[in-house]
């Protein structure tokens, strides 16, 4: 019967090959779980996906295999025994609700009942209290009010009444092409650690403490250390307002993340485009700017360097001298660039937009060959691409 539940995980790119599924075959004959579905989820999402950017591509496909049949004789003889549903049930189910549930006649008529208006709608429906739909008080369907129902999809406010929700989806913000969380971010962020010890010795060094103090035949002598500490510097450079308003947020937990994870941490401000001024606090902006050609020479070339922007502007803005639409830039933005690129080994510039939107913009273009077609989308395995550049 796992067949299909394999064949739904491949169809939704969860990473699975037949050893995994032989495993979870093997675990449920073993009985590791039985009886529970709830347990067999986690079973087989512990079994069958290794890396938890794939839970959300998981838990789709899982309801995917349970939700998808038609034809409810199947759901309780293909998929799982029947006394694994009526264990269920009764387990999700309050004292109140169990006694509730006899007013249809018991579970049987309520599943017989569910077959039935299964197969007698043909259309989508809202509200009331027969049809499946949304909102109404029929037993069937999502966010109604009816104690005894069986939930179907996920769509309608949720009253906590169901017999059973497959739709959760609690790891959504997992998926690795979705907009990234602080926590995502520092995910993908620590793939470029290199840990040192460094500064003042303020760690206890357990081993050591252990070992002169058996040296001293007993008497106790703590040893210090230098904290590890990730020893990689990172430069993060900016584009701010205009276009880039949109992205605010995931700039805002790119910086957090980003702060949390490096200790040696530079970052500025550009718009647009990168040119002879920099800025630090963009409230002081035009009373504080920071010449390019000293940032180039304050910072070695082993520092990582992260441009963020979304690379969209007018052609000009790049390839000619007093393309900025803020002031006259007396050298064009490519040639910044390039003494960027001749400076540190290592560069990329993250792109919020999605990439398949890249096409679209002449500028864009322009970027990438200018870095060398090192863009890449701001997601979770976009990110980790350009990571996994920096720490080569």
């Amino acid at each position: 019967m796992l067949i299909n539940l394999f064949n739904e995980m491949r169809a939704a790119k969860v990473p699975v090959s037949l050893r995994e599924l032989l495993d979870l075959i093997e675990a449920l004959q073993q009985r590791v779980v039985f009886a529970d579905i709830d347990e067999f989820y986690f079973l087989a999402r512990t079994i069958l996906v290794k890396d938890e950017r794939h839970f959300d591509k998981f838990d789709r496909a899982f309801s995917a295999y349970f939700n998808g049949l038609q034809d409810l004789d199947d759901a309780l003889q293909a998929l799982i025994p029947e006394d694994w549903l009526r264990k269920e049930f009764e387990r999700s189910l309050t004292p109140e609700e169990r006694a509730q549930i006899q007013s249809l006649g018991g579970l049987d008529k309520l599943l017989e009942a569910f077959k039935q208006r299964l197969a007698e709608q043909k259309e989508r429906h809202a509200g009331g209290n027969k049809w499946i739909g949304t909102g109404g008080t029929s037993p069937f369907g999502s966010g109604g009010y009816h104690p005894e129902g069986i939930r179907v999809g996920d769509a309608g406010q949720r009253q906590g009444k169901a017999v059973k929700v497959w739709d959760q989806r609690e790891y959504r913000n997992l998926d690795d092409q979705v907009e990234l969380g602080t926590r995502n971010l520092k995910v993908a962020l620590r793939r470029l650690r290199k840990f040192a010890r460094e500064g003042a010795a303020e760690e206890l060094d357990l081993d050591g403490t252990i070992e002169h103090t058996a040296r001293d035949a007993g008497l106790l002598n703590i040893q210090m250390r230098p904290e590890r500490r990730n020893a990689v510097k990172l430069l993060l450079l900016f584009d701010i307002g205009g276009s880039m308003d949109a992205h605010v947020k995931v700039c805002e937990e790119l910086f957090s993340a980003c702060k949390t994870e490096f200790k040696h941490l530079e970052y500025y401000y550009f718009h647009n485009f990168v040119y002879e001024t920099l800025w630090k606090d963009n409230q002081r902006r035009n009373a504080e700017r920071i010449a390019t050609q000293d940032v180039l020479h304050t910072y070695g070339a082993d520092y990582k360097v992260i441009f963020v922007g979304d690379a969209s502007m007018a052609p000009y803005e790049i390839t000619h001298a007093g393309g900025s639409v803020e002031h006259w830039n007396e050298e064009p933005g490519h040639l910044w660039m390039q003494r960027f690129m001749t400076k540190f080994k290592k560069l990329v510039w993250i792109n919020p937009y999605p990439k398949n939107v890249w096409d679209y913009t002449t500028s864009t273009h322009i970027v990438r060959d200018l870095v060398e077609q090192r863009m890449y989308p701001l997601t979770l395995q976009g990110l980790e691409e350009g990571i996994r550049y920096l720490a080569k």
